[in-house]
């Protein structure tokens, strides 16, 4: 079992209602994080219903879903920047 700290940035943080926290996960993927978090409580599964809708960050390198947690300790969840 490994440790994350969580982040989670705009709308994503309001649904969860949290800006970050420490997760112990077995998941291997990103994706598998996610089923997990998915399951912890409504808010959860509301703010995680459309990955179409996030983007990811590994040790605030941008990845994706299905990128390897492998030694990563930060995981971040944020929705597609706009320019302007």
């Amino acid at each position: 079992m490994a440790t994350y700290n969580v982040v989670y940035f705009a709308w994503v943080r309001e649904r969860i209602g949290e800006p970050c926290e420490t997760v112990e996960s077995t998941a291997r993927t990103v994706a598998e994080l996610v089923a997990e978090l998915r399951t912890r409580e409504p808010r959860y599964a509301a703010a995680f219903a459309d990955l179409s809708a996030l983007r990811v960050a590994l040790d605030q390198d941008l990845s994706d879903f299905g990128a390897a947690l492998a030694d990563a300790r930060e995981v971040a969840f944020f929705p597609p920047m706009t320019g302007g």
